[in-house]
């Protein structure tokens, strides 16, 4: 799978332990910043992890920052981007299986190296379910995404 990964820079410390995690699972990964610790405006960083998605560049995005919630907010104002904060395992899965996330926001300050791996690993397992009422409320969303 092709990825898109991005951070802000409270984030940044903890992206490469993800990014080199992902390319262990053999996925291709994208990085678009940010690339130090230098002060960034996770919106600007969200809307090119989006970018990637929406176009198909990449199949699904990750952010990483501080608490993943300003990732998660500046993401979900994307057209076509469902984002999600996750800081356990099942969400991980279960945002992609119910609700077809299609990028997984991570709080680098409140989850170590080793949880931000599970996560990640659960995150990318997980597939859309064929269960039509998940199908019908994931397509209410993408109405009122398209109608505002």
């Amino acid at each position: 799978m092709r990825l898109v990964i991005g951070s802000d820079h409270a984030g940044w410390p903890l992206k490469q332990t993800v990014i080199d995690h992902i390319r262990k699972l053999g996925h291709d990964i994208v990085d678009v910043g940010s690339y130090d610790d230098k002060p960034v405006d996770f919106p600007d960083i969200a809307r090119a992890v989006a970018q990637k998605v929406t176009s198909g560049e990449a199949a699904r995005g990750i952010m990483v920052c501080g608490t993943g919630v300003g990732a998660s907010i500046a993401a979900n104002k994307m057209k076509g981007i469902r984002a999600a904060v996750c800081h356990d395992v099942h969400s991980a899965h279960q945002s992609v299986e119910h609700d077809d996330v299609n990028v997984m926001c991570i709080g680098a300050q409140i989850v170590g190296a080793w949880l931000a791996v599970d996560l990640v690993s659960s995150y990318l397992t997980a597939e859309f379910s064929t269960d039509e009422d998940f199908r019908r409320r994931v397509e209410k969303l993408r109405v009122m995404d398209e109608q505002g």
